[in-house]
């Protein structure tokens, strides 16, 4: 997925050093008047014309005066490139701002840039301009769209230029601008409600109740959501945040949350967006929103219990918003790549917190080594990998359902994924087979 859009880069970027290693040229009508001055000013010799002959030679040397225009325009103009924003999410627009800078134009600059497949707007069509003159300032501003179609870190550039001289004779292709990075998160949907293990008490978040030490404060505040009630507002917090926030009526026991996602290429199908990978890459960043916008302490992990970032924290601690404590987990989760690993081995998950696993393909064996890593039960989320794949024509499903049922076996509360299900729907399976 990411790769083919490197690839396809890659090679763009050959080709602009190829063009790069162009730095001077004539035109076909440069090189016919070079031509036909020769042999107008090689007739005016053997005539004895000296008109002739000026006017060969001047022919002749017309070009060469061109080449040295073009070469002193090629030198001064400078280009700079903005991209805003430079990190959005996966279908999210954004605006290339090219500036321009430079003498006053008399001949024409040609830009070509150059953008990824995988970041739009158009592979078969790169953005192209024409630049005739610039203002009065010298300094000319030109913007186009794009929108990623695939996470990762995209690379916008580089900037060819081709600069001619008025009469279109001689011609120099330049790098003006090399590549300028932008960020493609995953996509994250809105989810609602909580897993009935993950809350207690008047819908606050955590495992357990009050475990509080020495020191510990016992008011836990949050920002205020619609519909709560203003007798809960703790106006102390309100002051020293500057937005309202709620007081929660328990402290949660902070076990903190593990959200595991299974990122290992056997186990998923499909290419591109549609993949089941992108899918559940897309479900565990929202679940990771979710969980800390609902005030968890938030663990993102692979299948072999490597961490992908730090633990997220909850609106309140330490002056964290959620946006905030989110942000690092969705530019690592931009350039996760798939794994080569073939099992589900890994270290034993934390006993004082609960785990929320992305699961793809998952076999019988697999499902062994899985298991022993917790064995108190937790909420996974499996995915029927098989309605990914257009070679199964609707058929299989035996994995994801034998999976399913060794997971319920073993306590844990499970919601299978297929193709086209949207997140929201999966996630309220889970929350309400966690209250069943």
């Amino acid at each position: 997925m990411t790769a083919e859009a490197g690839a396809g880069g890659t090679a763009r970027r050959a080709m602009a050093g190829s063009r790069r290693g162009r730095l001077t040229g004539l035109t076909t009508r440069g090189r016919c008047l070079v031509a036909g001055g020769i042999a107008t000013a090689a007739c005016g010799l053997v005539l004895d014309e000296r008109d002739l002959l000026r006017i060969g030679a001047f022919v002749g040397l017309l070009p060469l005066l061109a080449v040295l225009f073009a070469a002193r325009v090629r030198r001064v103009v400078v280009v700079t490139r903005m991209i805003d924003p430079p990190r959005l999410p996966v279908g999210g627009d954004a605006q290339v701002v090219l500036g321009l800078r430079g003498p006053t134009l008399v001949g024409a600059l040609r830009l070509i840039d150059t953008v990824p497949d995988a970041a739009g707007p158009d592979p078969a069509a790169p953005p192209r301009f024409t630049v005739h003159r610039l203002s009065s300032r010298g300094r000319a501003e030109l913007r186009y769209p794009i929108r990623p179609a695939l996470r990762g870190v995209h690379r916008i550039g580089p900037l060819t230029c081709t600069i001619t001289d008025p009469l279109a004779l001689a011609e120099f292709e330049r790098d003006l601008a090399g590549a300028t990075p932008v960020l493609a998160l995953p996509r994250t949907v809105p989810l609602r409600g909580l897993p009935l293990a993950l809350g207690a008490g008047e819908g606050t978040p955590g495992a357990a109740l009050a475990h509080q030490g020495q020191g510990t404060s016992d008011v836990l505040v949050r920002p205020y959501r619609y519909g709560d009630e203003l007798r809960r507002v703790h106006w102390r917090s309100t002051a020293r945040h500057d937005e309202l926030m709620v007081r929660l009526e328990e402290r949660p026991w902070r076990g903190g949350m593990t959200v595991l996602l299974d990122r290992r290429d056997e186990a998923h199908r499909g290419r591109g967006a549609d993949s089941s990978l992108e899918y559940a890459v897309s479900l565990a960043a929202s679940i990771c929103a979710h969980l800390i916008g609902s005030g968890e302490p938030v663990t993102l992990v692979t299948e072999d219990g490597v961490e992908v970032l730090g633990a997220g924290r909850p609106p309140g601690e330490a002056g964290v918003g959620h946006v905030t404590a989110l942000d690092p987990l969705l530019d690592a989760l931009a350039s996760l790549r798939a794994s080569a690993r073939t099992d589900l081995v890994g270290p034993a998950f934390d006993r004082t917190g609960d785990v929320v696993a992305v699961l793809g393909a998952v076999q019988p064996g697999q499902l062994d080594a899985f298991l022993a890593r917790r064995a108190t039960g937790g909420h996974a989320v499996l995915l029927d990998v098989d309605t990914w794949d257009p070679a199964a024509n609707g058929s299989g499903g035996a994995v994801a359902t034998a999976a399913a049922t060794a997971l319920r076996r073993a306590g844990w509360r499970v919601a299978v994924a297929r193709f086209g299900d949207p997140m929201e729907r999966v996630w309220d399976d889970l929350v309400a087979g966690g209250r069943a």
